[in-house]
C-alpha cells in the first residue's frame, strides 16, 4: 500500500468536492480499491501501486476541467474518469467559463473587436455608453489571463468622484466610504470566480481593486491593470495611471464620454489621453455604440432619447454663440 497527496491549487473546493462532498463520495465509487480523504484543497489517496497513479491522473484531468470551466458535476466526473470528453457545446468567441459553467463570450462584433485589441496592444481603450459590456469583458479578459498563468494579479481601479453625496459623510471608514465605488467590479469578478477562491485571491492580493489614487508610485508588472469609469479622471491622475505599466503587463482603460461626473470647468482625463495618445504604436481604441448594449432593452432606449437630446440642445446653443458674438 503507498499514500500519495495531491494537492489542488487550481480549483475551489466547494465546486470541486461538490455540496456534502458528493464528488467525493461519486470518485470513491468509481475507485473503490483506494482510500480517499479530501480536506482542505487536499486530497489523500491510499492504494495499491498500481491503482494510485491512474487515480491521481484522473484527478488531475478533473482539477483542469473544473478550473476551466467553473463547474464539475457528477456527469462531468463519470466521463472523465472513464475516459470520455464531457458533452461540451461549443461557443463562438468565447472568452472564459463563469460560475456555474456560464459560458462568458465577445457578444457584439465590437466586443470581439475589444477583445482581439487586447491580444494585439499592451494598452487598450474601449470608449461607450452604459451596458455595452466594456467592463464586463476586460475582467473577462483579465480572468482568462490569470487562470491561463498568463499574469500573476489583476489589478482594478475606479476614480472615486463624488456624485452627489460627499465621501466625508458617509458612514464607515475609508473602506467603506470607497467601496460602494468599486461594487461594480465586485460584481463582474462574483460572476466567473467561486466565492472562497476569489476570497482567496483578494485575500493574497492576486486579484486587487483600489481607488486611483492608490495608484501613485507603483510599477505594475506581471498584471492585467483595469481602469473603469476613466472618463472620471483629471488629466494629472490618468497619466499617472498610465505610467504604472511595467513588465509582462497589459492595461485597459474603459469609460463612458457622455456620463462625465467631473466639475465642468475640469476637463476629463479620458477625452485628453484620447487625443493625445492617438496613433501611438502599441495602443488599441475601441469605440462601442448604443448597439452594443447588452443590458435590458430599456437601456439602450433612453441611451437613444439622451442622445436626441444632447442634439436638441446643441443646435440651440449654436445660433445663441453667434448672437452673443
Amino acid at each position: 500500500m503507498i499514500e500519495q497527496i495531491i494537492i489542488l491549487e487550481h480549483i475551489d473546493p466547494v465546486v470541486f468536492f461538490g455540496i456534502n462532498n458528493s464528488n467525493i463520495q461519486l470518485l470513491k465509487t468509481l475507485f473503490p480499491r483506494v482510500r480517499i480523504v479530501a480536506r482542505g484543497n487536499a486530497i489523500k489517496a491510499i492504494g495499491n501501486a498500481e491503482d494510485i497513479p491512474l487515480f491521481e491522473e484522473k484527478i488531475r484531468e478533473l482539477e483542469q476541467f473544473s478550473a476551466d470551466r467553473n463547474k464539475l458535476t457528477s456527469e462531468d466526473i463519470i466521463d472523465i474518469v472513464k475516459g470520455k470528453l464531457p458533452n461540451v457545446v461549443k461557443q463562438d468567441n468565447l472568452i472564459i467559463y463563469g460560475i456555474n459553467g456560464k459560458p462568458i463570450f465577445a457578444r457584439t462584433p465590437n466586443q470581439q473587436k475589444f477583445v482581439d485589441s487586447f491580444y494585439e496592444n499592451d494598452m487598450v481603450f474601449g470608449i461607450g455608453p452604459a451596458g455595452s459590456g466594456k467592463t464586463y469583458t476586460a475582467i473577462a479578459l483579465a480572468v482568462k489571463a490569470l487562470k491561463n498563468k498568463e499574469i500573476k494579479k489583476i489589478i482594478l481601479s475606479r476614480p472615486a468622484v463624488e456624485a452627489g453625496e460627499k465621501l466625508g459623510f458617509l458612514p464607515g471608514d475609508m473602506k467603506d466610504k470607497i467601496d460602494p465605488y468599486l461594487q461594480p467590479l465586485y460584481d463582474a469578478l462574483e460572476d466567473m470566480i467561486a466565492p472562497a477562491k476569489l476570497k482567496d485571491y483578494i485575500e493574497n492580493k492576486t486579484i486587487q481593486i483600489a481607488p486611483l489614487a492608490f495608484m501613485r508610485g507603483r510599477t505594475l508588472s506581471d498584471a492585467v491593470i483595469i481602469l473603469d469609469e476613466a472618463q472620471n479622471t483629471s488629466v494629472h491622475q490618468i497619466k499617472m495611471f498610465l505610467t504604472r505599466l511595467g513588465m509582462n503587463a497589459k492595461m485597459i482603460i474603459t469609460g463612458d464620454i457622455t456620463q462625465i461626473d467631473l466639475p465642468p470647468s475640469q476637463l476629463s482625463g479620458l477625452k485628453h489621453a484620447l487625443r493625445v495618445l492617438k496613433g501611438v504604436k502599441g495602443i488599441g481604441h475601441i469605440e462601442f455604440d448604443k448597439a452594443d448594449i447588452v443590458r435590458h432593452k430599456l437601456v439602450q432606449r433612453i441611451v437613444e432619447a439622451y442622445e436626441k437630446e444632447d442634439k436638441r440642445v446643441k443646435k440651440l446653443e449654436v445660433p445663441k454663440k453667434l448672437t452673443e458674438n
